[in-house]
């Protein structure tokens, strides 16, 4: 009973800890009309994107409220005619570029390289940079929305996390965990406040830098091996003494990251390994996530099958406290909340297989991603 207890407490503590997130510290954009003066570059890296990208460009050629505006696209390297694509949907639009890039250097990852290509390829005119995947499409006011609260937090690098479009049950089991992990278990107002590179997180499909500050922190050549280069950047952000922040995108943008359970598998594969650190602290992390989250609904069935009714129950209730930081998390980034929050738990187990997934595919150095090696 004392162990079960225990578990109620904890796990209700951290939902309460993920609903002050989510109401009082997340930041929210509006959605509605809204302009700002400044000159904005939209940066697209692009591989192999020619069955994706279209919606993502014709809702950048849509942005309204930011009269000066360039669109700045790079084919890295595709070979399926993306760059086709981008010409058949941007026509004469004089606002957009059309990049080749080159392939990465030695010490380059695929996605800092193309990134860095576009930031200093770029007319120097715009002073914020927004950099979007090809897999995000932007609400009308997207851009001008979130440039107006990277300027209202103060901060050198906003990340306005997209809602998550999940279509399948591999989406919807993986997905939601994205924005639960940080809302649980990320003080948010502290990490906005804090100076320590480590208080960092950012999401790289869609965010949005004062450039002064971007270059001022090294830019992606600052991460040019990282396979997080979107975390990692705003940790160099913040080692430069800048600022970052984290906003609820979900008025503002979607994105459907991965068309089925192999992409989606291998797009986390790749990079969980970075995302733990070293495998002891991932076993750590996983231990813990699994006997607040996985072990008391069988703990539950454990105990009624022992005739245990009371230690059932309050099992029952640590189970149903995960549940409702699930719900929380989802309702306050436009995710789905039932009924899958009820599959939580399955969640966390799929997350500790994908992450053992990452570590033993690195061991044998067999990551890749897009057709390029990862480690």
């Amino acid at each position: 009973m004392t162990a079960a207890l225990a578990l109620v407490v904890a796990v209700a503590a951290l939902t309460g800890h993920t609903l002050v997130n989510a109401v009082a510290w997340l930041r929210r954009p509006t959605a509605g009309p809204v302009e700002t003066a400044e000159a904005v570059a939209v940066l697209l890296p692009l591989r192999d994107e020619a069955d994706r990208v279209t919606p993502c460009l014709r809702a950048l050629l849509a942005q309204r409220g930011v009269p000066d505006l360039r669109i700045v696209v790079l084919d890295d390297g595709s070979d399926d005619g993306t760059a086709d694509v981008v010409r058949a949907v941007a026509g004469a639009d004089p606002r957009v570029t059309l990049l080749t890039g080159v392939a990465p250097p030695p010490g380059w990852l695929g996605k800092p390289h193309a990134c860095w290509q576009l930031a200093t390829r770029a007319d120097p005119a715009p002073t914020v940079l927004a950099f979007v995947d090809a897999d995000v499409v932007l609400t009308p006011y997207a851009v001008a929305a979130a440039v107006t609260e990277l300027r209202a937090a103060g901060a050198t690098l906003l990340s306005p996390y997209p809602r998550i479009v999940v279509r399948t049950a591999a989406d919807r089991l993986a997905q939601p965990l994205l924005q639960w992990l940080w809302l649980t278990f990320l003080p948010l107002r502290a990490m906005e406040r804090s100076r320590r590179p480590s208080l960092a997180a950012a999401g790289g499909q869609f965010l949005v830098l004062d450039r002064a500050g971007y270059l001022r922190a090294g830019g992606h050549a600052a991460v040019a091996d990282k396979v997080l280069e979107d975390i990692e950047l705003a940790r160099a952000v913040k080692r430069a003494g800048g600022r970052i922040a984290l906003a609820d995108g979900s008025r503002l943008a979607s994105c459907r990251m991965y068309d089925d359970w192999p992409q989606l598998r291998d797009g986390y594969t790749k990079s969980l390994w970075a995302s733990f650190g070293h495998p002891a602290g991932a076993a750590a992390v996983l231990t813990l996530l699994l006997l607040l989250y996985t072990a008391p609904p069988l703990l539950a069935v454990a105990a009624l099958a022992a005739g245990a009714p009371a230690v059932a129950g309050v099992a029952a209730l640590a189970y149903l406290a995960g549940v409702a930081g699930r719900v929380v998390s989802a309702r306050a980034t436009g995710g789905r909340a039932w009924p899958d929050a009820l599959a939580h738990p399955v969640s966390v187990v799929v997350l500790g297989w994908l992450t053992v997934r990452s570590y033993h595919l690195r061991k044998r150095r067999r990551l890749t991603w897009r057709g390029r090696p990862v480690t």
